[in-house]
């Protein structure tokens, strides 16, 4: 199976350093539809994904998204960010 580079495709290209050349090669896309988007339809989107944590139990991560409380206060998820 030939390597599918899906975050580096671009990192040779001079013109894709800085915000504006990452926008030129399609950066942010994904965002502006997240934006527009319900929340629940994130997480669904996520568990659909099959996205999973890189700890060791590599929990799923949508699951994980969606226990957070659904009472309309403002909600904050935290990331250590240690996990290689």
């Amino acid at each position: 199976m030939a390597e599918i580079k899906y975050l580096s495709e671009h990192y040779d290209k001079k013109e894709f350093r800085g915000i504006e050349g990452y926008k030129k090669f399609g950066g942010y896309e994904q965002l502006a539809k997240a934006l527009k988007m319900d929340p629940a339809k994130i997480i669904d989107e996520v568990k659909a994904s099959g996205l999973r944590g890189r700890g060791g139990a590599g929990f799923p991560t949508g699951m994980k998204w969606g226990f957070l409380p659904k009472n309309g206060e403002p909600r904050y998820l935290l990331c250590n960010a240690d996990e290689s």
